[in-house]
């Protein structure tokens, strides 16, 4: 394999993988393709093989392989990260993860910067994509005329998958329950109203949210916050001292969702803490054999980022961004959207975009713009909306 170029060490190889992977084989980087099973990488790259190398992976035969400045994806549960992370380190190579920054990965900063290494995390759809348009809300609001301090700002952040042709169930799962499952018992951080919000269930906050998309249309979902949305003010270059009326990165589904659901929620909320994981994966097998999409299902993503300002009772400034994609032939919408987002990563660190040390994704505008430009590209546009009519 030509070395004039980094190699790409792409770490699993299961279907939300296969869009990425196919657009860094087109690009002309050196690609090798890592997965226990090995038939599943050749699937992967059918019809690229003579762009490709496919190995069985082992942990001692992937450290083996990288070099330093090479580039390792990991598309792996996420606690392969940091031990991937951590072979990047001790090789000089650059690391890609589209999952949440952990305090583990956090930890892994100060050698990454000795080395002179990126470890990029939080580069797929939600998070990731999500990022890229907070990024450019906050500068286009920081550049307007209508920018002051003294105004009350509200940032709202949902995305959410689904099937393109709802079901009774108003969800289906493109790999297993258990994750849904496990966030579903965990409590929300948000801002409302000025005021923290802690949500213990999920559930309990679910309320109508309705999207624009900017071509006329718009549709009504249920939303309900997910995780702690507050650290993401710092990420986002919010200033200490902005008055924040409302801040919440959250989950959206369709309408009746949390009625189809609400057996699910009795359970989860009856559960044992002592039984609780076991009980869990019983539930998540059960929905699996009920829920699961059938091949060739198409899936529907919509993900919505806005921010608003208010200057007392009035709207001064309020702009978005919004992508509503469906799955082809190309593959789901949701691993369209993930693994291209990989791939426009590592197109970023083969050319030395990405600064050493642990990052979430970037926040320059002029790389996020490129970016932008391959997802409408790709066929997946992020449409921006002014909600006032008056441009940047």
């Amino acid at each position: 394999m030509n070395k004039s170029s980094p190699v790409v060490h792409w770490v699993g190889a299961g279907l939300s993988s296969v869009p990425g992977i196919r657009r860094l084989a087109q690009s002309g980087l050196p690609l090798i393709v890592w997965n226990r099973t090995v038939e599943k990488a050749r699937s992967a790259v059918s019809g690229l093989e003579d762009r490709t190398e496919v190995h069985a992976f082992e942990l001692d035969a992937l450290r083996d392989a990288v070099q330093r400045e090479d580039i390792v994806v990991s598309m792996l549960p996420g606690n392969w990260h940091v031990p991937l992370a951590s072979l990047c380190i001790e090789r000089g190579a650059q690391f890609v993860s589209s999952s949440y920054l952990s305090d583990e990965m956090r930890a892994l900063h100060p050698a990454a910067v000795e080395a002179g290494v990126s470890l990029v995390n939080e580069v797929g759809l939600d998070p990731g994509i999500d990022h890229l348009m907070a990024h450019c809300l906050v500068d286009a609001y920081r550049r307007d005329a209508a920018f002051d301090k003294s105004n009350e700002v509200s940032f709202r952040s949902y995305c959410g998958g689904f099937p393109a042709v709802p079901n009774d169930f108003r969800y289906k799962f493109s790999w297993s329950p258990q994750g849904v499952l496990k966030a579903l018992t965990s409590p929300a951080r948000s801002i409302r109203d000025s005021q923290t919000v802690v949500t213990e269930r999920p559930w309990h906050a679910v309320a109508p949210y309705t999207v624009s998309f900017g071509d006329g249309r718009s549709e009504t979902f249920e939303a309900y916050p997910n995780r702690d949305s507050l650290p993401f003010m710092t990420d986002y270059h919010f200033d200490a001292d902005w008055k924040v009326r409302e801040f919440v990165r959250g989950t959206l589904r369709l309408e009746g969702w949390a009625a189809a659901w609400a057996d699910i929620f009795h359970q989860i909320d009856i559960l044992d803490a002592d039984r609780r994981d076991a009980r869990i994966a019983e539930m998540s097998e059960s929905l699996w054999n009920q829920h699961a999409y059938e091949p060739g299902e198409s899936d529907r993503v919509v993900l919505s980022v806005e921010l608003q300002a208010h200057r007392r009772s009035e709207s001064v400034w309020h702009q978005g961004f919004v992508i509503d994609a469906v799955g082809n032939e190309s593959g789901s919408a949701m691993a369209r959207l993930v693994s291209t987002t990989v791939a426009l990563a590592v197109d970023a660190l083969a050319v030395g975009a990405m600064r050493a040390g642990v990052h979430a994704a970037p926040s320059d505008i002029v790389l996020i713009n490129r970016w932008f430009d391959a997802y409408a590209h790709a066929g997946d546009p992020v449409r921006r909306i002014d909600f006032l009519g008056r441009g940047d």
